[in-house]
């Protein structure tokens, strides 16, 4: 099924080759090449929480290589610029991507862009291996103390 707030392909962002995904498991192939995700963040690069007028971000410094991201299927580190989450008005859906059709409540989203190959995220974001995101698949459980800080911060998010 399509995400109920892109009900044709015309208004599926990106076009065919973009978001929204469905992973299919009896489409996955184990590659026994593929090296370890080593994902390295330093809290102290955390710089603030902005509201963008339907989300809301919370930005990383980047100008150094901190908070990166190495190893797996990537050629390079990438750094993290930010993240933030995507979720429905209900608990059925709200995950951009899905599983075997299945949607998740939330999903989170950790942008990270290639400093090796280009000397901005704004150019990053231009190019085909310019941007690596982390996506985290959300159910509900019990109290998680790392995301409740968050939550508990973004009452002082109001405006754009």
């Amino acid at each position: 099924p399509v995400h109920p707030l892109w009900q044709s392909p015309l208004t599926i962002p990106g076009g065919t080759r973009q978001s929204p995904i469905n992973i299919q498991w009896r489409d996955s192939v184990y590659d026994p090449f593929l090296k370890p995700l080593k994902i390295s963040y330093d809290p102290t690069t955390c710089l603030h929480i902005w509201n963008n007028g339907y989300s809301f971000l919370v930005e990383f410094d980047d100008s150094t290589d901190r908070s990166i991201i190495v190893g797996g299927p990537l050629e390079n580190q990438y750094r993290l610029k930010q993240f933030h989450f995507h979720w429905g008005a209900i608990n059925d859906w709200g995950s951009e991507h899905t599983v075997d059709s299945k949607f998740y409540p939330a999903e989170l989203h950790l942008v990270h862009w290639n400093a090796v190959e280009y000397p901005s995220f704004e150019e990053a974001v231009m190019e085909g291996n310019g941007l690596a995101v982390i996506g985290v698949f959300l159910k509900l459980g019990a109290r998680h103390e790392g995301l409740q800080t968050l939550v508990d911060a973004l009452p002082a998010v109001k405006h754009k």
